[in-house]
């Protein structure tokens, strides 16, 4: 994802000189040739987020539109209290660039798992909150972002969600419903839509037909795809690399609440309220998490066998 998003950004900086692309001293070699091409739409912050997201709110309030570029925490945590009062607060065309949602870089242990991004940003006033499945999906989406001013938040994983589609489906803030079915709603956000995809696989095999809805958004985000396969199968699971807490399935939960969506069970699956302190790469992690494939397919088998 993180190369799709830096091709299509090249092609944009080419079409558009107020584009402006700051990263915090990383993407060696990724970037290279973006600073080579567009050397005064370039800027090396080094080894300080909070100034380089001081500095995109500056060139944003002078008319540029400012991508800001770091590995997932360092993106966001490390720089909330400016995102929130200077890029936020303001209003400003800051696009801020997360590379390695979830478990992407899980060699380097729990300070480089983003895995509160999506909640921590959501609550957030006026800022938007993305996350493209896969690399063809992450293309369309900067695309689409480009066209929407105020601040924004990408978040990209490392892996890809696999989901083989026509993209001209992709809509920014729609969900896409990437497999139908009649007896469990399965939705996910990010690259973990591989897993969930393999999941439904396995359930078919069971005799469970699920319905994969991905999402590529929480802020802004379309409900109605969802509720209306809720309400057909009555039962729902939410998948996210990340904490149960306040991310996807805190979303869907308060907005079926909210809109008075009321006959469905609802499971979530993701991390618990703890520290993911093992180390080792994203496959290894999400099978010790219990986010993997065989642990949703398990979910959703209980919830299918409870519920009939």
């Amino acid at each position: 994802m993180r190369d799709e998003f830096v091709e299509e950004l090249t092609k944009l900086a080419a079409e558009d000189p107020s584009i402006v692309l700051i990263t915090g001293d990383l993407g060696f070699g990724v970037l290279t040739s973006f600073a080579e091409k567009f050397p005064d739409q370039f800027i090396n912050a080094g080894v300080a987020e909070q100034n380089m997201t001081a500095l995109a709110c500056g060139l944003a309030l002078e008319g540029r539109k400012v991508y800001t570029y770091s590995i997932g925490n360092f993106a966001t945590l490390r720089c909330l209290e400016q995102i929130r009062n200077d890029v936020c607060y303001h209003d400003c065309d800051v696009t801020i660039v997360s590379v390695g949602g979830g478990f992407s870089y899980g060699q380097l242990g729990v300070s480089h798992f983003a895995t509160e991004d999506l909640a921590i940003m959501r609550a957030i006033p006026n800022i938007a909150v993305i996350a493209p499945a896969d690399k063809w999906e992450t293309r369309v989406l900067v695309r689409q972002m480009a066209k929407i001013k105020g601040p924004k938040y990408l978040r990209l994983d490392k892996g890809d969600g696999q989901s083989n589609i026509d993209v001209n489906s992709v809509k920014l803030g729609e969900p896409r419903i990437v497999k139908y079915g009649t007896d469990i709603t399965l939705i996910s956000i990010g690259a973990i839509l591989s897993e969930v995809l393999r999941s439904a696989d396995q359930l078919s095999a069971k005799g469970i037909s699920s319905e994969v809805i991905t999402l590529n958004s929480l802020k802004p985000m379309n409900f109605d795809q969802i509720f209306s396969s809720i309400t057909k199968t009555k039962r729902v699971i939410c998948v996210e690399e990340h904490t149960k807490i306040g991310g996807l399935s805190g979303a869907v939960a308060e907005s079926l609440l909210c809109n008075g969506v009321a006959d469905f069970t609802f499971a979530s699956i993701g991390l618990n309220d703890e520290f993911p302190t093992i180390v080792g790469d994203q496959d290894f992690l999400r099978q010790r998490y219990r986010i993997d494939s065989a642990s949703i397919t398990k979910a959703a088998f209980e919830l299918y066998s409870k519920s009939k």
